[in-house]
């Protein structure tokens, strides 16, 4: 039997570790309890080796009580930790330190901590990223997607699964293969999106932080890409005129419900979660129907459908009354799919906490 080949990476919904998380550049800011630095190291690109690589998490505690880091746990062994074991008093700070091995091979990591705090209910993940070589790779390998001198590692930013009414930040490396600095702005940036550049200009031969800012709002519902265009030393590179991407995946936030509300919103349940389609002609174009059921005792509402194969178009998915049954139609164009077994992955981004993402299957084959 062939391996069933996936059409591209299905972020499967990650939900949010906190109830409100509010970011300002690199600091994030927890339940109005916890503010920290930053949530994700990028130690960018590192040489085997060059040693164990070491970085801090600062702690700030911004509620009007004590507070206390009570666990700070790793992946794996290759990460060591350490943190703050006192109390630390309102408007105080604490640290948590971690040291990865850098001993596993060249290949991209990226490794998570799990931190749990006294003043909140649910764990905080810290992630500690980036790139190990064997050797010094020359920066246009390392960064090929080029407009003029500056390069980037890639056109698309992940930026992971977000709550509406908060914002998420994050940075990623950008290089100057010029022998000159090179002034770095941006154009045609996508409502929502902010972006920074330090240093800037970016120096010759050498790298910048370019950090991004991403604002929901409740227009955007599931996977979304927020588009910009780099202006090189004042000038529009339109030779390289692919525009970058920043993805994110937003959701409804549901962190002021109470428990009760959330136990008496909608339930959808599918009998079936695959569609098989069976062996299709390539370039043909076939129909997956899908049927749930609302068990909840308020109404269903769909927000958005997203496929993970941009040859995809649903039917209208009305809202679905407590009791009652809806049946909604995919149709699925298969030209350009992989001759062979398939995968194609739905997800419907919903309004009931119990399951905000839904993840639905389309299977088959194809033929020529």
């Amino acid at each position: 039997m062939k391996k069933i080949t996936t059409l591209l990476l299905a972020i499967l919904p990650f939900l949010g570790l906190s109830a409100q998380v509010r970011t300002d550049g690199e600091t994030t800011r927890i339940d109005g309890m916890v503010e920290l630095d930053h949530t994700v190291h990028d130690f960018g690109d590192v040489i085997t080796r060059s040693g164990p690589l070491s970085c801090t998490f600062t702690v700030t505690n911004i509620s009007d009580k004590p507070m206390a880091i009570y666990t700070v746990g790793s992946s794996c062994g290759c990460t060591d930790v350490k943190w703050t074991r006192e109390p630390i008093q309102a408007g105080g700070k604490g640290t948590i330190s971690a040291t990865y091995t850098n001993d596993e091979g060249p290949y991209n990591f990226d490794k998570t901590l799990t931190v749990s705090f006294s003043n909140l209910k649910k764990p905080v993940i810290l992630r500690l990223r980036g790139s190990a070589h064997e050797k010094q790779r020359p920066l246009s390998e390392l960064f090929p997607v080029a407009f003029g001198p500056i390069a980037f590692k890639s056109d698309l930013i992940r930026c992971g699964n977000i709550t509406q009414g908060s914002q998420r930040s994050g940075s990623v490396s950008v290089a100057n293969l010029g022998k000159k600095p090179v002034d770095l702005d941006f154009v045609d940036v996508a409502p929502g999106l902010e972006l920074s550049v330090s240093p800037n200009p970016v120096p010759a031969g050498g790298t910048s932080r370019l950090t991004w800012t991403i604002t929901t709002d409740r227009d955007h519902w599931g996977r979304n890409e927020y588009n910009f265009t780099p202006l090189v030393g004042g000038k529009h590179y339109k030779g390289d005129a692919r525009q970058l991407r920043v993805q994110t995946f937003t959701i409804e936030d549901f962190s002021a419900m109470s428990k009760e509300q959330k136990a008496s919103a909608a339930q959808p349940y599918f009998e079936e979660s695959t569609a098989n389609l069976g062996i299709l002609p390539y370039g043909s174009t076939a129909v997956a129907t899908f049927t749930f059921r609302n068990n909840g005792k308020k109404p269903l509402h769909i927000y958005k459908a997203d496929a993970d194969w941009r040859k995809v178009s649903f039917s209208d998915i009305p809202d679905t009354a407590p009791g009652a049954e809806t049946t909604f139609t995919v149709n699925l164009d298969t030209t350009g799919l992989p001759e062979g077994e398939f995968l194609v992955i739905l997800t419907l981004t919903t309004d009931t906490p119990l399951r905000p993402m839904i993840n639905l299957f389309i299977s088959g084959a194809t033929t020529h």
